[in-house]
């Protein structure tokens, strides 16, 4: 009688064993030094680190008339196609989704302040995300990046690791800015403020226990809190949810909803923009993929990404699909250092946070009541471990030490990545020159300097 059971039992652990099997020899977990569960987890954390989007992205673009219900549903659709492609193609643990930033830009600048429709809008992110995979197909995107200089790649994992630990203080609330402009340090007497400080400094102890899953549980450890701690105005942190389950809708305005004829009759008006649009894209999404690529230690023997072809061509993709779907460009997520820092190393990674993006849509109501200083604490602890490149710098060699030092310190000012690379960019140059190397002033890197000056010109432009 217990025979069947049991042989019923032995079929399900060998099915496992299989499946087991056929994960880690696809996404060549051996050779990474992972495991199917380590990699899981650091999906969970990823997804964690970014579900923010789920709700921010659709609050943002809605300004522009675009429907919240289309919104919503875009931009899960653009994250779990464009994250799929990028973990079963390139192998790697890289999450995708609409970028912030380029989203407040299409709809305060591009809708609101130039009168243009969020159709042609979404038809102009269409076309850059054609050239971006035109591009990254024929190698050239590639040969750009192998034009980087080894000083201004460490400064792009810096840079990065700077940018995701301003994110989390800002997202704490420890940071803030006084009425004459300066940046300070929050009042420890708020709530807010004491909660994501004692979550920064408890979190890195979880860390050094190596607790599994510990950025992660402390995302979940504020959350919970916050449903008993008030801010100054009386409100808890964590709103408790109307729902916790709800139907997506799939009827969607948005979707296909391109409008190619308005962006070629007024092309134009719209050229600057789309320049700007075009080379931010293209080298902030080339600088978290380097930066986080280097962070994994994922980069070959000739300091490239591995399969640079097929990650740059699913970047590329990702636009082309969020465009299709009815959302700004979708790029590479530097919160996906949070993953990686929890163990990720391969595309599997990604596979679970596509996973977790496809669920969201039926539990958007409970995602939504987590509240951003939750995130605050990982993310600042993740900022603070990429910026062990610093240790490779060689200070006698004034090439290798200023370019990555200037730019952590613009971006730590600016909190922006892409003036940071432009600016740390051309110091490279100058100093070189400064020590007369002319060997090493080749033609790419004059015209990386160039394409980044064109870069400065076009955002002093688009945002004023």
């Amino acid at each position: 009688m217990n025979a069947i059971p049991n042989d019923r039992s032995d079929r399900r652990g060998l099915r496992g064993l299989r499946v087991r099997h056929r994960l880690e020899s696809f996404f060549q977990m051996k050779s990474r030094g992972t495991t199917v569960g380590r990699e899981l987890i650091a999906g969970a954390t990823t997804f964690a680190a970014m579900s923010y989007i789920i709700v921010v992205n659709p609050l943002i673009l809605s300004s522009t008339g675009m429907s919240r219900p289309g919104l919503l549903l875009a931009t899960v659709l653009s994250a779990v196609i464009g994250t799929l492609i990028m973990a079963l193609w390139a192998n790697l643990p890289i999450a995708m989704a609409p970028g912030m930033g380029t989203n407040i830009v299409f709809a305060q600048v591009l809708v609101a302040q130039m009168g243009i429709s969020w159709q042609a809008g979404l038809a102009m992110v269409f076309l850059n995300g054609v050239i971006f995979a035109a591009l990254s197909l024929t190698r050239w995107r590639q040969v750009i990046v192998a034009s980087f200089p080894e000083p201004i790649k460490l400064g792009m994992q810096c840079s990065i690791g700077i940018f995701v630990g301003y994110l989390g203080l800002k997202n704490g609330g420890l940071i803030i800015a006084e009425a004459n402009g300066a940046i300070a340090f929050a009042n420890l007497t708020d709530p807010t403020v004491l909660l994501a400080t004692a979550g920064i400094v408890l979190t890195p102890l979880l860390v050094v226990m190596r607790v599994p899953g510990a950025l992660l549980i402390s995302i979940f450890a504020i959350t919970l809190a916050g449903h008993f701690i008030q801010d100054a105005h009386g409100v808890y942190l964590t709103a408790t949810p109307t729902d916790w389950f709800a139907v997506p809708s799939l009827d969607s305005d948005v979707f296909m909803a391109l409008d190619f004829r308005q962006f070629f009759r007024q092309f134009l008006t719209l050229l600057p923009v789309t320049l700007y649009f075009l080379l931010s894209e293209f080298f902030s999404g080339t600088s978290t993929l380097v930066g986080v690529s280097r962070r994994a230690g994922l980069m070959n023997a000739d300091g490239q990404i591995p399969r640079a072809r097929a990650a740059f061509t699913s970047d590329a993709m990702a636009s082309v699909i969020g465009a299709v779907a009815g959302t700004s460009t979708v790029t590479a997520y530097v919160e996906s250092v949070a993953g990686i820092e929890a163990g990720g190393r391969t595309g599997l990674v990604g596979v679970a946070v596509a996973a977790l993006f496809a669920l969201s849509l039926f539990f958007a109501p409970l995602i939504a009541v987590v509240p951003l200083l939750a995130t605050a604490p990982a993310l600042v602890l993740v900022g603070i471990l990429m910026l062990e490149g610093l240790a490779d710098i060689d200070p006698s060699r004034p090439d290798c030490t200023l370019p990555p030092l200037f730019m952590v310190i613009v971006t730590a000012c600016t909190g922006d990545l892409m003036v940071g690379l432009a600016l740390g960019a051309l110091v490279y140059t100058l100093v070189l020159v400064a020590l007369r190397d002319w060997a090493r002033i080749r033609p790419m890197l004059l015209l990386l300097d160039a394409v980044l000056g064109i870069y400065l010109v076009l955002r002093g432009y688009v945002m004023h």
